[in-house]
């Protein structure tokens, strides 16, 4: 390998030589004829291209011979190469630790952006040490990655830069959120109206209520939402049971649940059933109420599904003879079915 390099040094020292020459023998046309001067140049570009002809017929034997010589030594090169580059990658990541355990995040943060190039580990330094600032800038410009740099930059309270990243990655809740913690409630509203609006278009009626009961504070338009699943028979079962949830005076909770029956269409009633199940448990002053629904449906529904009898023991839990009674109701309807 030096004897190539020395032959390829020489060369180039031989070029710039030759190059000195032509100039100096092209200025002594101011001295001696033209002519002269012309024969001594053809002879020295002669003897000059001899002499590099030769120097490169020298230097490619070399470089075959170097060639040999690394198809045998090649692999402990690259095994050497790398051993050495894992040793500087480890007193690296040594140091970085180091600087961690001393509470110097910034110091093992540049460690991991300008020695390691590892941008992510460097953020999380940071954001570790509570820079959330820095972090966000790396998590942006460097990693490209919105969602991370929009959760350091809330963090810090930076909750404008925040929201303009949250905007962009169409979180609207998270933005109603955000403009809510800076007393901004005509923009959070506005937000968390078009979430509500989403849910509600997707049939997700419980997650719309939500919003509107606990983000937007608007309870009434909750229960709206709630009965329009449950008329529209949009997650039904689930409408229904939260719109009873949702009112806390019992009296009136009786009231609705009598009056929410009276408009129950025939194909709810199985369902409405299943609420009174619920409601039946909550307080005793519901149980006479919800008790007498459930007799209603089940009373309308044996004719075509005689299981529903077994529904009677849910409200009547205290009352032994009912599953007696249910037994007997159930045998005497078969035998009549034989007959």
């Amino acid at each position: 390998m030096n004897k190539q390099r020395f032959t390829d040094k020489f060369l180039a020292a031989f070029f710039i030589l030759v190059f000195l020459k032509v100039i100096g023998m092209l200025a002594q046309l101011f001295h001696e004829s033209f002519w002269s001067v012309i024969g001594k140049l053809v002879i020295f570009l002669i003897v000059a291209v001899i002499i590099m002809m030769v120097l490169k017929n020298f230097e490619d034997k070399e470089k075959e011979k170097e060639s040999g010589r690394k198809g045998r030594s090649g692999g402990d090169n690259f095994y050497i190469e790398s051993s050495l580059f894992d040793r500087i990658r480890n007193k690296y990541e040594e140091l970085a630790r180091q600087y961690i355990a001393e509470q110097e995040y910034k110091k093992a943060a540049k460690v991991y952006m300008n020695l390691l190039q590892n941008h992510y580990r460097a953020a999380k330094t940071l954001e570790e040490g509570g820079f959330y600032n820095e972090a966000a800038v790396i998590y942006l410009k460097k990693l490209k990655n919105r969602s991370e740099a929009a959760q350091c930059y809330e963090k810090a309270k930076q909750y404008r830069k925040a929201i303009d990243l949250y905007k962009e990655l169409e979180q609207k809740e998270k933005v109603g959120d955000l403009y809510r913690e800076i007393n901004d409630m005509k923009n959070a509203n506005a937000y968390y109206q078009m979430v509500a609006d989403d849910y509600v278009n997707n049939s997700q009626m419980v997650k719309g209520a939500l919003v509107y009961r606990k983000k937007m504070e608007l309870p009434a338009e909750a229960q709206k939402v709630l009965l329009k699943g449950w008329k529209e028979n949009k997650d039904a079962f689930n409408c229904l049971n939260n719109y009873f949830a949702n009112i806390s005076d019992v009296k009136k909770l009786g009231q609705e649940i009598r009056h929410l029956y009276e408009k129950t269409t025939s194909d709810q009633k199985i369902t409405y059933l299943e609420a009174m199940k619920y409601e039946f448990r909550k307080s005793p002053d519901l149980q006479k109420a919800t008790r007498d629904i459930a007799y209603e449906i089940i009373a309308e529904k044996t004719a075509t599904r005689s299981e529903i009898v077994n529904e009677l023991k849910h409200f009547n839990p205290d009352d032994d003879m009912i599953l007696k009674d249910i037994s007997r109701y159930k045998t005497g309807r078969n035998r009549m079915f034989r007959n």
